[in-house]
């Protein structure tokens, strides 16, 4: 039983005993290859997907969705085995098909009775997904982990627990629309394309690029210092409106010709957070973003293709730039950094991996990764799309996350967390 107080009333979720759920045909057994892309985002990323009765109760739901889930794995049996340690010291997954971890659930409340659910809230959304108990690493907690859990109302929420290198959110979305087809009777509209060996290390490997992303950060002891704060987690929301209003300021002053919305947005960001947290002019300050880099590959990936396509970018100069200089030099850099994704550029970053094994740092390092085109909402088991769907935390204190808000999808909620000193004067400079 878990137990979690919210808005003023107890909170309880009742977990029934986990079940392996393996596919229910059998499946190619043996080692599966993962990507260095792969290897670079290996952290658990847990989403919750909120669903309404339609006319349609949900005594079944759970059930329906087990045994989708057993004929999906037949798809996507890779996510029916274990991660171990290859021989070469990276990451890889034993095709063993001993299933993925399935819980149901029961609840004594309504949804609308655990209040906003549309934001990260790890202590509240955190009883509707199933942590592995005594899991002490990514080892341990097997790549898929579901949740189903019923509420009083006749609602439920499947609540996932999945392995970021297993997949990027688009292999995610797709995975995860193709169980709700399986569960409805229909085919896979984009079945999913396994091979990794397109992203395999060159031999010999062949570094181009310095790679700044994978370096630690110089002289961050100030920063090291706030971060010993207690952390404030809060979403800030951006509609349509304020979005324009970001672009204009951006090319206000002519140095542009024209700028994303991603582009503006995280660079308004980034120039805040720096603000905000009153580092020193001369610091070095850089930013990490997340850029998909399916059809930036020649050839493109493949559709439907089963594995992390995103790349890591960076930004990298000084506090006292960020700072004095007009947003569109900031705007500058950033589609600087993203016009640095290239196929020559993500092969030398695979092949850096490769002889290096270095991670990027995350030290004192924001990382902006956008969610906000990811159609998470077009799942359907049968009971209708997801009244609500989205993360239940930050996968990384230094992630930032933009994820999309309102029926329509047009407004972008960013989602941080930054040291509690450094919080309000954030919550200021967000006004445009």
């Amino acid at each position: 039983m878990e137990n979690s107080q919210v808005n003023g009333f107890e909170f309880s979720v009742k977990q029934g005993e986990p079940a392996l759920v393996p596919p229910v045909e059998e499946t190619e057994k043996g080692l599966y290859f993962l990507s260095n892309l792969d290897q670079n985002i290996a952290t658990i990323v847990q989403t919750v997907y909120c669903f309404k009765e339609e006319g349609k109760g949900n005594e079944r739901a759970a059930e329906v969705m087990k045994e989708a889930l057993a004929k999906v794995l037949v798809h996507y049996y890779p996510l029916a085995g274990r991660l171990t340690i290859s021989a070469e010291g990276k990451l890889i997954v034993n095709c063993s098909g001993e299933g993925a971890v399935f819980v149901e659930a029961d609840t004594d409340c309504t949804m609308e009775m655990i209040g906003d659910i549309t934001k990260p809230d790890p202590v509240t959304l955190g009883k509707l997904v199933y942590n592995i108990p005594g899991a002490k690493n990514i080892l341990e907690i097997p790549p898929l982990v579901a949740q189903v859990t019923r509420f009083k109302c006749g609602g439920f929420v499947l609540g996932l627990s999945m392995n970021h290198c297993m997949f990027d959110g688009l292999g995610a979305m797709e995975f995860v629309n193709s169980w709700g087809e399986t569960a409805m009777g229909l085919p896979l509209s984009v079945p999913p394309f396994l091979d990794r060996s397109l992203l395999k290390a060159r031999n010999p490997p062949k570094i181009e690029f310095p790679h700044h992303e994978f370096a630690e950060m110089k002289d961050i002891s100030d920063t090291f210092n706030l971060y010993q704060e207690e952390m404030l987690y809060r979403s800030f929301c951006f509609d349509s409106e304020k979005l324009e209003k970001l672009k204009t300021k951006a090319m206000k002053d002519g140095e542009l010709d024209r700028c994303t919305t991603f582009e503006a947005l995280s660079a308004f960001v980034w120039r805040a957070r720096t603000e905000a947290l009153n580092l020193r002019p001369d610091q070095e300050a850089k930013l990490l973003l997340t850029v998909d880099g399916r059809s930036r590959f020649n050839p493109p990936l493949p559709k439907g293709y089963f594995g992390n396509g995103i790349v890591l970018t960076n930004s990298l100069c000084s506090v006292g730039e960020i700072l004095e200089k007009p947003l569109s030099f900031t705007v500058g850099l950033v589609k600087k950094a993203v016009s640095m994704v290239t196929d020559s550029s993500m092969r030398s970053a695979i092949d850096y991996f490769e002889v290096t094994r270095v991670r990027p740092s995350l030290t004192a390092t924001p990382l902006i990764s956008t969610w906000s085109r990811l159609s998470f909402r077009t799942t359907d088991f049968g009971w209708g799309e997801p009244l609500h769907s989205g993360p239940v935390a930050l996968p990384e204190k230094e992630v930032i996350l933009f994820l999309s808000h309102g029926k329509e999808r047009k407004r972008i909620n960013v989602m941080l967390g930054l040291p509690a000193s450094a919080m309000p004067v954030f919550a200021e400079l967000m006004h445009i």
